[in-house]
Parts: C-alpha cells; sequence; structure tokens
C-alpha cells in the first residue's frame, strides 16, 4: 500500500484509473453541494453571512468543472456501485435540534461543505516527482489552495451569533459530516492502493 499516487508514468502523470477515481468522488461531493446551495440559496439576502453561500456555490461548480476537464478519464465499473454510496451519503440531513428548516438544512451544508475542504486533501497525496505540467496534478493544487477560503467562510459561519442558541447541534452535525466523508474519502484510497487511515481508527 502506497502513501502517494503512483507508479507515476514516465512524464510523471497519475496514473488514468487512479485520476477517474479520485476525481469521481471529488465531483460527487462538491457537485451535491452545488445543487444543495444553489436550492438553499434565499431570493434575497437578508444577513452578509449568506452572501458568502452565493461564492460558494460557484467555488464548487468550478471545481466540478475543472476535474471534468483536466482528469483523464477510463472506464471503471466500479464507479456506479461507489456513486450510488457516494449520493446517499450526501442526501440533506437537516441538523437535528433547531426548529428553523431552512437553518437546520443551511447548518448541513456548511457541516458538509466544512468536511469536503478540511478532510480531504487531495494535494497531500500527490508525490514530488509529479509532473507540474499534469493538468489533473494542478488541478488538485488548485482545489487545496481554494479549499483554505472556503474553509474559512464555514467557521464564519458556524460560529456566528446567529447559531449561539443552537451551538451543541452545530457542533453535532460538524462531527457527523466530518466522520462520514473521512471514512469515504479513505475507501475511495484504499481501493486505488494509497494507504489511508481515518481519525477514528
Amino acid at each position: 500500500m502506497n502513501q502517494f499516487f503512483g507508479p507515476l508514468d514516465s512524464l510523471g502523470r497519475v496514473p488514468p484509473l487512479q485520476q477517474t477515481r479520485v476525481a469521481s468522488f471529488l465531483v460527487s461531493v462538491h457537485g451535491a453541494l452545488a445543487r444543495q446551495l444553489a436550492l438553499t440559496l434565499p431570493g434575497q439576502f437578508k444577513a452578509g453571512w449568506q452572501t458568502e453561500l452565493n461564492a460558494q456555490l460557484y467555488r464548487e461548480t468550478e471545481i466540478v468543472s475543472l476535474l471534468m476537464r483536466a482528469t483523464s478519464w477510463v472506464p471503471d465499473i466500479m464507479i456506479p456501485y461507489h456513486a450510488l454510496t457516494w449520493e446517499t451519503a450526501w442526501l440533506p440531513n437537516p441538523a437535528s435540534g433547531v426548529a428553523d428548516q431552512r437553518l437546520a438544512t443551511t447548518i448541513d451544508i456548511a457541516a458538509l461543505s466544512h468536511a469536503a475542504h478540511a478532510a480531504i486533501r487531495p494535494a497531500a497525496i500527490l508525490p514530488l516527482e509529479a509532473s507540474a505540467d499534469d493538468p489533473f496534478v494542478v488541478a488538485l493544487r488548485r482545489i487545496e489552495f481554494e479549499s483554505s477560503r472556503l474553509i474559512q467562510a464555514q467557521i464564519h459561519f458556524l460560529k456566528g451569533d446567529e447559531l449561539k442558541p443552537v451551538r451543541d447541534a452545530v457542533s453535532a452535525a460538524v462531527n457527523d459530516r466530518h466522520r462520514q466523508v473521512r471514512k469515504l474519502w479513505a475507501e475511495v484510497l484504499n481501493s486505488i492502493g494509497i494507504g489511508h487511515r481515518t481519525d477514528d481508527e
């Protein structure tokens, strides 16, 4: 079991099957976030933090678009099975103990987003010798760079004054989504020969 992508080809490119499996997972989670944000955005913003949701919608869409173009796709018979598991996992799960269902759903989206951008570190499994000219390599590094800003946006909302009365529900939602995302990400990496342990192991 390796710690990084590979073995790389003679040009330092990540094997297409590894690209396909990882990109499929990332497209699934970021695509789900984009869909949920599009459905949750209010017709008119009444709080400053809601503008971040609009910005995030387009960043999630950009990530999906980038991966679709930068990945060297190959047939993978396991994708339909995995995709069913992933898409089921991303279904909305409004935070328990929050009476306002729109707010409960928004908390869940923020929790899933925080987990997707904090628990998944795709560029961290790129070996040093990976080609800087490989579009897939560049895409993973770009995604990780963007993740740092998106994480801050989620923290700003999740720790905001509006959620102080439901702080325990927020913490539970974030912990649950992190646990879920870490588990699925580890399974994806293990399926392509990359050793990865979750914090729960």
